[in-house]
């Protein structure tokens, strides 16, 4: 970051990724920034429309880009990155804000308005998540889950087509993307776990670049920040990666915060557990809870 030249926003191409990288443009731009978005090509952007992606398909391009001095920041779906540290201290990367958070729930999507508890016996369900196929099918057994892939208009165009009968999608995604009328039937996180993260941004850079990490502070949002961070405590503290049938969810009020965690067991009914602590304490409550999903029979490497 030098001087007074625009600053180079990195992001996916795809209309969702560019709605929320704008939105963070926005905060700077607010703030006083000149950005400019960069387009990027992912893994994820190429892979043929009826395959399912894979642990950071849509952030390693976006990493390089950051590390080889394309762009100044780069913008992820905060549930796309995945856990663990970059290489080298010379190319490390920060997540150097969270911005405010979306509604992170998944939301059933119908034709009719149907919620989980009328949808009709047999109905198929179409969803490319493990997780979300895993706790639906032990909410409702009779249900047919089906994969299904594509963004989220392509989706929709799917269902509305009469291909399947339901969707399962990110209530954030939806409001986002102008579509938040079709998220009436926001899904319990009890029944239906959120992603750890789900419905947050994640504003990386390059961790020697002071002054940018600066300006990004001004747009970070310290209770998404606290339950973000504990989320994927827990999906780092049990060996799960963005494909296994784990979720959780944080909530700060005043000066604590509520934990829930669930996760599908094998040959088991899933668990879901959930405790509140002090918000200082929220790495500690993220440890326990997933030494209770351990304990439990989950194993992170089983989708």
């Amino acid at each position: 970051m030098t001087g007074h030249e625009p600053l180079r926003l990195g992001t996916r191409g795809s209309t969702l990724a560019r709605r929320q990288s704008e939105l963070v443009a926005a905060a700077l731009r607010s703030a006083g920034h000149e950005v400019d978005l960069v387009t990027i090509v992912t893994e994820g952007d190429v892979r043929p429309p009826d395959t399912a992606w894979g642990e950071g398909a849509f952030v390693g391009a976006l990493e390089r880009a950051l590390r080889d001095g394309t762009v100044d920041l780069a913008v992820h779906s905060a549930k796309d990155v995945p856990i663990g540290a970059g290489p080298g201290e010379g190319h490390r990367l920060v997540i150097a804000a969270f911005t405010a958070r979306e509604d992170p729930r998944d939301a059933l999507v119908t034709r009719d308005g149907s919620g989980l508890e009328t949808l009709p016996g047999g109905a198929t369900v179409g969803t490319d998540s493990p997780r979300r196929a895993a706790f639906l099918a032990a909410a409702r057994p009779d249900l047919r889950i089906v994969p299904l892939h594509g963004n989220v208009d392509t989706r929709l165009r799917r269902l509305d087509a009469g291909e399947v009968d339901a969707l399962v999608l990110a209530v954030a995604g939806l409001v986002r993307l102008g579509h938040g009328d079709r998220a009436r039937c926001a899904l319990d996180p009890a029944v239906l776990p959120p992603a750890p993260a789900q419905g947050a941004l994640a504003v990386q850079c390059r961790a020697g670049d002071g002054r940018l990490r600066d300006a990004l502070a001004a747009v970070d949002h310290p209770p998404t920040r606290r339950c973000v961070e504990a989320e994927r405590e827990v999906l780092d503290r049990t060996g799960g990666g963005c494909r296994a049938p784990l979720g959780a969810l944080g909530t700060v009020q005043g000066g604590r915060m509520e934990l829930l965690a669930g996760a599908v067991v094998p040959r088991s009914a899933p668990v879901v557990v959930r405790r509140s602590d002090d918000a200082g304490r929220s790495m500690e409550l993220a440890r326990s809870l997933a030494q209770e999903l351990l304990a439990a029979g989950f194993r992170g490497d089983v989708a």
